[in-house]
């Protein structure tokens, strides 16, 4: 079996998707309905997925574009500055008149595990006559990758434009809904977490099997690649060649918050740069394990000096290193 192939070998990396201001606590547990309880910590964070995504490859040295909409308030401006200083192009970050920016308030336990409610606000005005008009735009791109915290309809007709110019799609299924077959078809890369692969695939998916079963059923549907996230077990790659499990990074979680993201912008990055699909997978797992070891969404994505420290010492500690 062959997964590691050269899919693509082109510098810009076009984003399509959410920017969200994250209001996140920090809290021993989350509460019961109904329950009040005391937090330790409150902050006001830039995220949303796609701004995520956009700056966790923007931060690894790639060429980023990002493609929204934010209301035109303060929670907006405030992620459009950050998008500047973080060097993704902002030129077609378009302001809403009518719609508030998208929020998420984001409950962080002991554990470091999150729960998150999303209002989108302006993030879902965007529809298909906005991704025709950005048509030059998309086929410009080396990769466009995507997710769903946007209108469905307009990532639809993104998919379907690129893919009509030979671009590769990545799709983040994320926030987990089920999706059509023809979005399906225009997918180069389906990175769901173990979650999103059950729902994608009707079934329970609780272990690396039944991830692999779940992939087998979403590669009928017209997905060429499923890398399922396994967390800290890492990635699971299945194609028509066949399947490979890249192990993860063992690491003290502060938050997963962005954790796929930070994977997903990595995988991109590495994707552009000509890399194979297992070591763009393995690197995009080192990035996620950083991320989830820092607070926040953006603030947690590392650079790329820090991954390279990250991957050295791993490789040193690892049995047999000199």
């Amino acid at each position: 079996m062959e997964i590691n192939q050269v899919v693509v070998f082109m510098l810009s990396i076009v984003v399509i998707g959410s920017l969200n201001m994250d209001m996140v606590v920090r809290a021993k547990r989350a509460p019961e309905a109904g329950e009040t309880l005391f937090g330790q910590e409150f902050a006001l964070s830039p995220g949303g997925k796609g701004a995520n995504q956009a700056v966790a490859a923007a931060r690894l040295g790639a060429e980023v574009t990002m493609i929204g909409r934010v209301g035109r308030d303060s929670f907006g401006s405030g992620l459009l500055e950050v998008m500047t200083q973080e060097q993704v192009h902002t030129g077609y970050i378009t302001q809403s008149e009518s719609q508030a920016t998208g929020v998420a308030s984001i409950v962080v336990d002991g554990e470091g595990e999150n729960r998150i409610i999303v209002v989108p606000g302006a993030n879902v005005e965007m529809k298909p006559a906005d991704i025709e008009a950005l048509e030059p735009v998309i086929r410009q791109a080396g990769i466009v990758v995507m997710q769903l915290e946007t209108d469905l309809t307009m990532v639809e007709a993104a998919a379907a434009v690129a893919s009509r110019h030979g671009i590769p799609v990545i799709l983040n299924p994320a926030p987990a809904q089920p999706l059509g077959d023809e979005l399906l078809h225009h997918v180069t890369y389906l990175t769901p977490n173990e979650t999103e692969a059950g729902i994608l695939a009707g079934i329970s998916v609780g272990s690396v099997d039944d991830a692999e079963r779940a992939a087998r059923i979403l590669l009928q549907k017209g997905v060429q690649h499923i890398i399922v996230t396994l967390g800290s077990k890492g990635a699971l790659i299945v194609n028509a060649a066949g399947s490979l499990h890249v192990p993860g990074f063992p690491v003290q979680a502060v938050d997963t918050v962005a954790a796929g993201d930070s994977f997903n912008g990595a995988l991109a990055w590495q994707l552009t740069r000509g890399k194979t699909l297992d070591e763009a997978v393995r690197f995009a797992n080192a990035v996620g394990a950083l991320a989830v070891g820092k607070a926040g969404a953006i603030p947690s994505l590392p650079r790329l000096q820090e991954v390279k420290q990250f991957l050295q010492e791993a490789a040193d500690a690892e049995p047999g290193a000199q």
